[in-house]
């Protein structure tokens, strides 16, 4: 695996490797078997697999969140050799933004709901690290967990507005055996909190299997009192809505398909999660 920490220097080996098809997979590190599995795929649909470990501190609108966001590069490293990755791309802050960024991206209903609504700013500082990521590895495919539901359609908006020559490949997200979705912010997690935090996707799965005796409504306010007996949790919002434009559902024949999705606080730490309803 070659590692590379300069722009000039991982574009010049990958115009040396034109004609292979690319498969990418961008990352802020802090690796987890969800990242890998990703890492897996890309492996198996394409003859050369780059990846991207970059914090990118313009999508964190939580000075102490960018602070605290976990860094162990050679760990990182370590395990992209183990599943095949072929090229790191590690570079700092200065090499991705020598100069301040003024991009404003315009992703519609998208963006103005559930992350976009909590995290201002979130989603545009997304689009402007994945624009210039796809710059420089220039893929043909590029793979993204569903866990991070909207920013995946974020991402594929990004995509259709700017008519990037990639294509956008959405892998389902990685659970713990307890059923915990896979995030680099679970280590942050006290063991009392590790311990409670699977009931997040507990109460998501229980009552996402309901779609026919309850209302949108209804399951919203099941899973909301759920959550709410246990105290450790925080709930920042829950929302069920299309899987299209991520808008609220308020009668299932309205969508063509729906997912219910959770951002809970845990102590200090902000999980989120998602279930398909149908």
């Amino acid at each position: 695996m070659l590692i590379f920490k300069t722009i000039n220097e991982t574009r010049e080996f990958l115009c040396s490797q034109k004609g292979k098809s690319l498969g990418f997979v961008p990352t802020m590190g802090a690796l987890h078997q969800g990242h890998l599995d990703l890492v897996r795929k890309a492996r198996q649909e394409n003859e050369l697999v780059a990846v991207s470990i970059f914090v990118n501190p313009i999508q964190f609108n939580n000075p102490e969140d960018l602070e605290k966001y976990p860094r162990m590069p050679e760990l990182d490293a370590n395990m992209l050799r183990s599943v095949g990755c072929d090229v790191l791309f590690m570079p700092d802050v200065s090499e991705m933004y020598p100069q301040p960024e003024s991009t404003v991206y315009d992703f519609g209903p998208i963006e103005k709901v559930m992350e976009g609504a909590a995290r201002p700013g979130h989603f545009n500082g997304v689009g402007i690290v994945v624009r210039k990521l796809f710059e420089i590895i220039e893929p043909q495919k590029a793979y993204f967990g569903e866990k991070d539901f909207q920013q995946l359609a974020v991402i594929r908006e990004l995509v259709r507005k700017l008519s990037l020559p990639v294509q956008i490949v959405g892998c389902a997200t990685v659970r713990e055996p307890d059923g915990l979705a896979m995030s680099s912010r679970n280590m942050r997690l006290t063991d009392n909190e590790r311990a409670v935090a699977p009931k997040i996707y507990q109460a998501l799965q229980t009552y996402a299997r309901h779609k026919e005796t309850l209302t949108p409504s209804s399951m919203k306010n099941s899973i909301v009192k759920e959550l709410h007996n246990e105290p450790l949790f925080r709930i920042d919002y829950i929302e069920i809505a299309d899987d299209t434009y991520l808008q609220p559902v308020s009668r299932w024949a309205d969508a063509s398909g729906a997912l219910v999705f959770a951002a809970v606080f845990l102590g200090n730490v902000r999980l989120i999660d998602n279930v398909r309803i149908f």
